[in-house]
């Protein structure tokens, strides 16, 4: 297997891996519950209680469907492959859970628990496809074409939709249920963030040192990764001194740090965190 093939395989897992982790958290935490924090799944909930002779899943799934169509024909070919995967993936997984597990009561009676549950899960599944470059679909879509066609501040108003959802599920399932899903909104916003610039984040290496052969060697050899050589002198000393200048793994970046640590115990480390690198090796221009 080639490596072009591994990485298409390993980076389609990890989307399949993202939608079954949005599933189990809105079909087992939030379905049941009434959470309503927004978006197709919110609308959905909502939907589902005027309309009792269709279940949320059913809706989730016509929904979708009618959106993708819609991002298919308007955005055409800049529409992702990979959402419109997730998209019915999602979709699909939650009809077979409706058919294999109904649940028709939430699973504990902690509802603040389950709200947990029910946002970060989800959560979890939405920064692991926007780290693949995909996305479930649903308001997304509505996003990527109000984004061509006006010059809505995006974030806003979906913001706002997501806020008049959430509201909507006060007047249908009472007050208590309304602020849980405002709870959840707010939670929700925050989480996505913060997850997924844990997912993203790498470790950029600025090593001074007067023995450069063997950390190159390192890096190059068995890390894998490329290295930039700069020449520097130092300022006290005018002694001649060497930078590499290197982007690892956070896995990467505890080997490197040992390794220099044996090797060249008196080189000088500068270690940050980025959450964006793009690159050979890291994230295209796309």
């Amino acid at each position: 297997m080639s490596g072009k093939t591994r990485n298409s395989l390993k980076e389609w897992s990890l989307v399949t891996l993202g939608v079954v982790i949005m599933t189990v958290g809105i079909y087992f935490f939030k379905f049941p519950n009434h959470f309503s924090t927004g978006g197709v799944t919110g609308i959905s909930i909502v939907l589902g209680h005027y309309i009792p002779s269709m279940t949320p899943a059913t809706f989730v799934s016509v929904i979708n469907i009618a959106l993708l169509l819609a991002g298919f024909l308007v955005l055409g070919r800049s529409f992702g492959v990979r959402t419109a995967y997730a998209s019915l993936l999602m979709s699909g997984l939650l009809k077979l859970l409706e058919a294999v597990l109904p649940m028709d009561k939430p699973m504990t009676g902690q509802p603040l628990m389950e709200l947990m549950f029910a946002v970060g899960l989800p959560a979890v599944g939405s920064a692991l496809l926007f780290n693949m470059d995909a996305s479930s679909g649903g308001t997304d879509i509505v996003a990527m074409i109000l984004r061509k066609y006006t010059s809505l501040n995006i974030g806003i108003a979906l913001l706002c939709s997501d806020t008049i959802i959430t509201l909507s599920a006060c007047a249908a399932f009472g007050m208590e249920t309304g602020l849980f899903s405002l709870l959840g909104l707010i939670i929700k916003s925050l989480f996505i963030d913060v997850v997924t610039d844990n997912l993203r984040i790498q470790k950029c290496f600025h090593i001074i040192t007067s023995h450069p052969e063997p950390l190159e060697e390192y890096i190059t050899g068995v890390l894998h990764r490329g290295a930039t050589r700069l020449h520097g002198e130092g300022v006290y000393t005018h002694d001649g001194k060497t930078i590499l200048l290197t982007a690892v793994s956070r896995h990467q970046a505890v080997q490197l740090r040992n390794f220099i640590h044996q090797e060249d115990p008196g080189a000088f480390l500068i270690i940050t965190t980025s959450t964006e690198i793009i690159g050979k090796g890291f994230r295209g221009m796309n």
